[in-house]
């Protein structure tokens, strides 16, 4: 479990850049301001984790996936739309670690850990890999009438209750 809570990023403030030609600017005044409080000068080298920032869009659509699934499909009844996700992510290997665990008396055993798909965690590009892989797990083990496409614009346009 150490490995996967190492992974998870700080909660450090950040600061927000704008891509410019031939590089990256402070994004508003504020962003400028926080710059400024870091004595950061022209001509020093910074290190940075650059990432694009989220669309809620896709994190919408793995949330309603989830209710889908769980309005939807037996095996999943019963379940929110959280543990429907945390499941699928287990069953598919979608967006998982997985780690070698001396099993006494057995051996060597892999054990799979679901990673955090919070809004924070993971980027836009990685979410919405990770809607259509578990969209085409469901078509492929829960709705083989259905096109992975088919179940994204389900998921897309389902208002729930």
């Amino acid at each position: 479990m150490q490995q996967i809570a190492s992974r998870r990023s700080s909660k450090k403030p950040k600061v927000y850049l704008k891509v410019i030609k031939g590089g990256l600017v402070p994004a508003d005044s504020y962003a400028e301001s926080q710059l400024r409080a870091k004595n950061y000068k022209i001509g020093d080298v910074i290190g940075a984790e650059l990432k694009k920032l989220n669309n809620p869009k896709f994190n919408r659509l793995l949330h309603r996936i989830g209710q889908l699934c769980s309005a939807n499909i037996e095996a999943f009844h019963g379940m929110d739309a959280h543990q429907v996700l945390k499941r699928l992510q287990w069953e598919a290997n979608i967006w998982c670690e997985e780690m070698g665990v001396v099993v006494p008396g057995v051996g060597l055993a892999m054990m799979r850990f679901p990673m955090s798909m919070s809004f924070e965690e993971m980027d836009d590009g990685s979410r919405h890999e990770v809607a259509r892989s578990m969209c085409r797990f469901i078509s492929e083990k829960y709705w083989p009438d259905l096109d992975e496409d088919q179940i994204a614009l389900m998921a897309d346009t389902w208002v729930g209750e």
